[in-house]
């Protein structure tokens, strides 16, 4: 009996100490809330994470993910802002970095209904020219990809900002999830052109990332025939963005059912009778952003092999 007890108070106290070595370990300050690149630890936290746009050293903006554990919107949004700044302690894996420039304040953020709006101080308009796109692009979409934000306005020093700072091309008032993210056109008549959004991956440090590319088309097809048949294409215009989608995949049909999109492929899209992750993921991510739905199922000749929903994907 004696026995039994000690060895039961010995377990207790083991247990005790790795606990308290693991709380030692979370991170438990404002200064160390950084950016996680690692997919698999993010899940396991069970803490809300976000989309955050980085640059890359081509000056695309690539996406990843950053832990909120915040409450209010504007706890999120501040947290969001605060590691797209430039800063000397910044963690983020080698060719990412943040797109505003170091000694950027953020002065003002007022959220009225899902619109908001960001006063930032002059610092702001330090900005590269090169990097000045990506700049806007990565705050509008990585604020946008908050549930409870639809639009959003960008001040300086609370005046509405109205143009590039270098380029001075025009800027909306209000932005909103139409706004491009790493646009590319190719068109030859700007009065029948079609916006495609397109998933590529880029690997960093044997890591993938995906990529958002914007393409403006003159071309009448279903969107979902040009994303099959884009992200199937030998071709990539940037050499440093892929598609593991093999050449030979062929969308046979496809359906939309209210917020359900089936899409029926040939054999070519499995890979020792499974989807690759990558494939899978540059597909549903594409289609998500072209279509208003929450699932889409996967089928090759007419059998089911993933059905997905958009809070699925990484």
């Amino acid at each position: 009996m004696l026995k039994r007890k000690a060895v039961r108070k010995m377990f207790i106290t083991t247990m005790s100490i790795f606990i308290l070595f693991v709380l030692y370990l979370i991170p438990t300050t404002a200064n160390e809330k950084v950016l996680h690149t690692n997919l698999e630890i993010e899940y396991i936290t069970g803490i809300g994470n976000n989309h955050i746009y980085l640059e890359n050293d081509d000056h695309y903006l690539v996406r990843s993910k950053i832990l909120l554990d915040e409450k209010s919107k504007e706890a999120k949004i501040k947290m969001l802002l605060s590691n797209l700044i430039v800063q000397d302690t910044s963690k983020f894996p080698t060719g990412l970095k943040a797109t505003i420039p170091q000694g950027t304040k953020i002065e003002k953020i007022q959220i009225e209904e899902n619109h908001v709006t960001i006063s930032f101080s002059k610092e702001i308009l330090n900005v590269k020219k090169e990097s000045e796109k990506c700049m806007i692009e990565s705050i509008v979409h990585s604020i946008l990809d908050l549930k409870e934000i639809d639009s959003l306005s960008i001040q300086v020093e609370g005046k509405l900002l109205t143009q590039y700072p270098n380029s001075k091309e025009k800027l909306p008032s209000i932005f909103t999830r139409s706004f491009g993210i790493n646009e590319v056109f190719d068109l030859t008549d700007y009065q029948n052109a079609k916006k495609v959004i397109l998933y590529y991956i880029e690997q960093i440090e044997e890591e993938n990332y995906y990529v958002p590319v914007t393409k403006y088309v003159n071309d009448s097809r279903d969107k979902i025939q040009i994303v099959i048949d884009e992200l199937t294409s030998s071709y990539i215009y940037e050499p440093n963005l892929m598609s593991l989608a093999k050449e030979d995949v062929d969308l046979m049909n496809f359906e939309q059912d209210e917020d359900l999109f089936i899409l029926n492929f040939n054999e070519a899209l499995l890979k020792d009778g499974k989807i690759q992750e990558e494939v899978l993921y540059t597909i549903a991510m594409s289609v998500f952003e072209n279509y208003e739905i929450n699932t889409i199922s996967f089928q090759v000749n007419g059998d089911e092999k993933v059905l997905l929903k958009e809070s699925d994907l990484p």
